[in-house]
């Protein structure tokens, strides 16, 4: 039997938790950029605030790993984590950016599946986060993450198939096309961070 030195410094921990409330928050003003009597710059202008505190929780963890000796787990997985789940916040703030400048004033009531989908996912990653303290509890999210991203790969089939319907301008066709790749892509992030949890709990086990 061997025992792993874990620090009792909790810094790590919650700058992960930190960054994914980023991401529920992100999530939170993408749904509300899709509603109707929405405020596009506005919203527009939040979720660049909401990327710019992303963005600092990052280099806050980055700064940490370069400033501790004995870090709670591999310091690559550090990175990687910290790293996805910034990639995550991106491609949102991304989505929402192109809404935006594509001035897209009519959105197809699909991609709202699609947000529901990236809401449960972050709130799942919130919950997640403050577990890797003690590696514990961690199976059944990113099992669940994996099922809410075949979830996002259906409705992704679901859209391009309306998008390419004949329903939508050839020009509106490009625009939302390149949203719902976006959106597809934050999907995607947020499995990514599960598997990186699932190795690193595996690692720990």
């Amino acid at each position: 039997m061997h025992f792993r030195f874990r620090p009792v410094d909790t810094s790590f921990y919650d700058l992960f938790t930190e960054s994914a409330g980023h991401l529920v928050d992100g999530a939170g003003l993408l749904a509300e950029m899709l509603g109707e009597a929405a405020d596009h710059d506005d919203v527009a202008r939040r979720m660049r605030a909401a990327e710019h505190a992303a963005d600092e929780t990052t280099h806050s963890i980055v700064k940490k790993v370069n400033s501790t000796f004995v870090t709670p787990f591999d310091r690559e997985d550090i990175y990687s984590l910290g790293s996805s789940l910034d990639d995550v916040m991106d491609s949102m703030d991304e989505v929402v950016d192109q809404i935006l400048v594509y001035e897209v004033k009519v959105l197809p009531g699909e991609l709202s599946d699609q947000v529901e989908v990236l809401q449960r996912c972050a709130e799942l990653t919130a919950e997640a986060m403050p577990k890797l303290q003690s590696m514990r509890q961690l199976e059944e999210y990113w099992i669940e993450i994996n099922r809410l991203e075949n979830q996002g790969d259906k409705n992704h089939r679901r859209i391009l198939a309306k998008l390419f319907s004949g329903e939508f301008k050839a020009m509106e066709v490009l625009k939302l096309k390149d949203i719902v790749e976006s959106l597809e892509d934050a999907i995607d992030g947020f499995e990514r961070v599960a598997n990186i949890v699932e190795q690193i709990a595996v690692k720990e086990s």
